[in-house]
């Protein structure tokens, strides 16, 4: 094990790189609120500022060597001019050099005193991207400057980074900045916050090297690796980065253990009840799950868990049993759901499962209104009510509990940070807060686990109860939504029911509402002998639970609806599942809305329509559907195609905001970063605080939810 780290190696606080930007030279007030505007607002914010791209002002090319499609800087003379006018103002300048050929540079905007100076003879040095024109090869709106007819040409040493700026901020100025910054860049013992003997252990390279080539790439430097983000001195930086997010989502987690939590180890009488009354046996996976949920709530520390599992594995029941451990103690249970059709599933659940064992399960959420609110309320603040179930209603203000116990928060990446603060602060006494249950059906893959949840438990029910058939995918085109028809005609004709789910591009309930009345038009006529049910998201929530409850009894042979059924609606007699314009939905969502059938033992079937021509990921999404089942390898091709941010639902919160790291890329440094992680939380915990500021910042408070 090596020895704590010496204060030579952690830098002081008279580090330049905590230097306000106001302190470079040349940086006023004003460029000091551009920088600010993207986040640089202390000197080693610069030097992590990095390059989006680069250009190669390292030579100078031959007109006659140049080709379409390429990035070049060239040296000509001024050979014609041309101002037109059709169709909008337009400068022409024909350039040669000594290759004999002729480039055109092309102006839309431009002024007279710019046309005035490009005359016949004076001699320019170009730089832009070359494009096949009418009449030859072609510039359009190059950057360009003019040069003395005997001057020479100074080209780069360094390929020429182009950085993420900003309105009023131009490439030019913001270079320079930056240079001025790595003027400063202490040594590289100094600068370097991962311990040198973890440095050698993980062969990590030295950070202010890459930083260095990083910001100044060499002319021979490998471009493609660099577009990657796949050069070693970007991955050097990418593990740092990671390292970073690690530590503070550890630290955070750290402090939330710190606290107290209800010891809520009832005598098991409710659960022994409810298990005895369940129609099924749990299956061992979540027996296993569950037994982890109740050593974690016997404890006097908070729990924090995520329990992870496929469409379809029983992840209700064991919150039930969680919540039904709480009750035996004497405390409340809130769960609250992103969504009413989600937390009305829920709602029916719990009531089905716990008031015949005198368990009183309240419901509030938004349409709950008046008397009844004001009912509820007081109920739930007397702590009459043990179990409260329902959305976004029970983190505003207003709502208070009597002895809040556990917070279980279904699909919780649908919420922002701060609603789930504020449900969790709901039951904070002092240093005492609520345990928390956080359930997904989406998988989490393995990647996402080991970073964007490092402050959580990840329990997985990797298993799904007997009698659950696969479900066979196929991606058909719109054109056969004929033959479509006609297969829903038949199924329905053997007792069987289906599913037609109407989607639209436009975030708008009142359009996808129309969309699913014309589709429920359209199969009512087509489907004789059939009763046709229709559900949106516009729909008052006791006529949905209407048709809902026809879907179940049979009474609808089909049900056509909008993604409100996503998630929460079991009705094991339905075995096809029609999604119109699939190609438009995410695969975490199609996973979804197919995990609605193949819940009894009939074989069932999903099919993508879809309007062609598809596109390349629209294509990739279908194929992963038509392949696999598996939610695992669904969510890592999720991943993959979409990014984290967008799988998390985090990128309002500012949550995964990295700067170089990518998930998806980078996955193979995870396993090194949580051991380099551990150590230095363990052994050298100053400079595991100032590298988490370094990359973090304050944006580590998110962890807390």
């Amino acid at each position: 094990m090596p020895a704590r780290s010496t204060p030579a190696t952690v830098p002081s606080r008279t580090d330049p790189g905590l230097s306000p930007v106001g302190a470079l030279p040349g940086v006023g007030p004003a460029l000091a609120d551009a920088l600010a505007k993207l986040g640089l607002e202390q000197v080693q914010d610069l030097w992590f500022h990095l390059p989006l791209r680069y250009e190669d002002r390292t030579r100078v090319a031959a007109i006659a060597d140049l080709r379409p499609g390429e990035t070049a800087q060239v040296v000509g003379a001024v050979e014609a001019v041309e101002r037109g006018f059709r169709y909008r103002p337009q400068l022409k300048v024909a350039i040669g050099d000594a290759s004999r050929q002729t480039l055109l540079l092309r102006f839309f905007h431009f002024h007279r005193a710019q046309a005035d100076l490009l005359r016949p003879g004076v001699r320019l040095l170009c730089f832009g991207e070359v494009r096949q024109g009418a009449h030859g090869l072609e510039m359009v709106h190059p950057q360009y400057r003019r040069l003395g007819d005997d001057e020479a040409v100074a080209v780069e040493d360094r390929l020429s980074p182009v950085y993420p700026a900003t309105e009023g901020l131009g490439q030019k100025r913001l270079a320079g900045t930056v240079a001025k910054a790595l003027a400063l860049l202490p040594g590289a013992t100094q600068l370097e916050l991962i311990p040198a003997a973890l440095c050698a252990e993980h062969g990590l390279a030295s950070l202010r090297d890459a930083l260095l080539y990083v910001h100044r790439p060499p002319p021979d430097a490998a471009l493609a690796q660099l577009a990657q983000g796949r050069h070693p001195a970007q991955q050097r930086l990418a593990f740092e980065e990671l390292l970073a997010q690690h530590i503070g989502l550890k630290r955070m987690r750290a402090a939330v253990r710190r606290r107290h939590a209800p010891v809520l180890d009832g005598d098991g009488r409710l659960r022994r009840a409810m298990l005895a009354a369940l129609p099924f046996r749990l299956t061992a996976a979540q027996q296993r799950v569950g037994d982890e949920v109740l050593d974690d709530l016997a404890c006097p520390k908070p729990m924090l868990r995520l329990v992870q599992g496929d469409v379809g594995s029983g992840k209700t029941v064991v919150a039930a049993l969680a919540a039904l451990a709480a009750v035996e103690a004497g405390h409340q249970v809130a769960l609250v759901a992103p969504t009413e059709l989600l937390a009305e599933q829920h709602l029916h659940n719990f009531r089905h499962w716990l008031e015949p064992l005198g368990v009183a399960v309240e419901w509030l959420a938004g349409k709950v209104a008046g008397k009844a609110r004001q009912r509820a309320l007081a109920r739930v603040a007397e702590g009459a009510a043990p179990v409260v179930v329902g959305t976004h209603a029970l983190m505003q203000e207003g709502v208070a509990f009597a002895r809040l116990g556990l917070v279980i928060v279904d699909e919780q990446h649908r919420f922002g940070v701060q609603q789930r603060l504020a449900l969790r602060d709901k039951g904070r006494d002092g240093e005492r807060v609520p345990h928390q249950l956080v359930l997904t059906a989406t998988p989490i893959p393995r990647t996402l686990a080991m970073s964007a949840y490092a402050d959580l438990d990840v329990s997985s029910i990797d298993e799904l109860p007997p009698g659950r058939t696969p479900v066979q995918t196929l991606a058909v085109s719109n054109a056969r939504r004929g033959e479509v028809i006609e297969r829903i005609h038949a199924a329905c004709a053997e007792g069987r029911q289906a599913y037609w789910v109407c989607t639209l591009i436009e975030e708008s309930e009142q359009l996808r509402a129309q969309a699913a009345e014309v589709a429920h038009a359209e199969l009512s006529a087509a489907l004789e002998g059939c009763r046709v049910g229709l559900i949106h998201g516009r729909m008052k929530p006791k006529e949905k639970q209407a048709v809902m409850d026809a879907f179940k009894t049979g009474e609808l042979a089909v049900l056509v609806a909008t993604t409100v059924i996503e998630v929460g609606v079991d009705v094991p007699n339905a075995s096809l599942m029609v999604i119109e314009n699939s190609e438009r939905l995410g695969l975490a969502q199609l996973h979804q809305l197919r995990g609605r059938v193949g819940r009894g033992a009939v074989a069932s079937s999903c099919v993508l329509l879809y309007q062609p021509p598809l596109g390349q990921l629209a294509r990739e999404r279908l194929a992963v559907m038509r392949e696999t089942n598996d939610g695992f390898r669904i969510a890592e091709k999720d991943l993959e195609l979409r990014g984290p941010g967008e799988v998390l639902g985090t990128r309002q919160t500012g949550q995964l905001a990295f700067r170089i790291a990518d998930l998806a890329r980078d996955a193979h440094l995870l396993p090194a970063v949580q051991q380099v992680g551990e150590r230095m939380l363990a052994q050298y915990p100053e400079q595991a605080t100032r590298l988490m500021q370094r990359w973090v910042g304050g944006a580590a408070r998110y962890a807390q939810a």
